[in-house]
């Protein structure tokens, strides 16, 4: 099978497609041929080596989401057979296998089923900007530990940078939990992706009070503010309802105006995928697994995250276009469906 692989740390030129042996699927594991592999910000931080630390060195085969068909099950597996569609998640997290590979093999606990008719765009497309909304979204000490249909209900949900992938699934997620999903953006062609991501309302930040304009559509201020950029603290605060939460999912040093939080009693929250909680991430896998299989989160443009695909002899590209923050969802194709 063919394999990307970084030997060292470096820049995007370092991935080498290589020929490796198919690996077996052992007790309790499942073996995935993967279609399409998904390229993640953290993904370019460990192939750079920066980023989550998990005691893992290179040589490595990168990429943590992806989706495809489950090609094999090992012993003591249950509810997975060959030919079913799935996505799976934190592939190369703490393991020096990732899904840039045409075979993966993983515990069955990180290969999820979905339905026939999912995309293998949207299975791709999840994992860590999935999973990372539905923490920043559960994470309310009065609100649910998992998401469902009317979780959500009654409650204001903004989300900063909405056309982003985090952002798109946390629009997506908060809208099928019943919230009102305000957003901000950069731009109006960001502020079309928003929309089409199904906010209900679209405030770009360079142009309008962010504080004023969440006032002016809950009067209230937000319960739960999604977080990608710890600069705009300040403004969350003046946005945000009193006892609300902002939850935090990218690093950065933070400066907190401190008394501007205690009138309030906000909560502050920093998320980080890899590392919730067994229960938090099981919570998370299953609610947006429930989510796919409704068809209740959508991707491409239509849905407010394009899909950047490149083919595998071009997965360097692919990583420099995610470092280049592209505006979509970078994804590789590296097996035919």
């Amino acid at each position: 099978m063919r394999a990307a692989v970084f030997e060292e740390p470096g820049p995007a030129a370092v991935l080498q497609i290589v020929e490796r042996e198919i690996p077996p699927a052992g007790d309790g594991e499942v073996r995935v041929r993967i279609v399409l592999s998904a390229v993640n910000p953290t993904d370019t931080g460990t192939r750079a080596g920066r980023g989550v630390p998990d005691g893992v060195a290179p040589p490595r085969v990168p990429n943590q989401d992806g989706a495809g068909v489950v090609d094999a099950v090992g012993e003591g597996v249950t509810g997975l057979e060959p030919g079913d569609r799935v996505w799976v998640w934190d592939a190369g997290y703490g393991r020096v296998n990732g899904t840039a590979q045409e075979y993966v093999v993983l515990p069955r606990r990180q290969v999820v089923r979905m339905n026939d008719d999912v995309p293998f765009e949207v299975g791709a497309a999840l994992g860590i900007p999935a999973l990372t909304a539905h923490r920043c979204l559960t994470l309310a000490s009065d609100g649910p530990a998992r998401l469902e249909p009317g979780a959500l209900e009654g409650r204001t949900v903004l989300v900063a940078g909405g056309a982003g992938a985090v952002g798109n699934a946390a629009i997506q997620l908060a809208k099928w939990a019943g919230a009102t999903v305000l957003t901000t953006v950069s731009s109006k062609e960001k502020a079309g992706l928003a929309a089409a991501a199904g906010a209900d309302a679209v405030i770009n930040y360079r142009e309008e009070d962010l504080a004023a304009r969440v006032k002016e559509i809950a009067p209230g201020g937000a319960h739960i503010v999604v977080e990608v950029n710890t600069e705009n603290l300040r403004a969350d605060l003046s946005a945000v309802a009193p006892g609300g939460n902002i939850g935090i999912y990218v690093g950065g040093e933070v400066t907190i105006p401190s008394f501007k939080a205690m009138l309030k009693n906000v909560s502050l929250d920093f998320v980080l995928t890899y590392t919730t909680s067994t229960e938090e991430k099981d919570n998370a896998v299953a609610a947006v697994a429930e989510a796919v299989n409704a068809g209740a989160f959508r991707v491409g443009e239509e849905a407010g995250l394009p899909i950047l695909r490149y083919p595998f002899e071009r997965i360097a590209d692919a990583h420099e276009a995610v470092e280049q923050h592209a505006v979509g969802k970078v994804v590789i194709a590296v097996t035919q469906p």
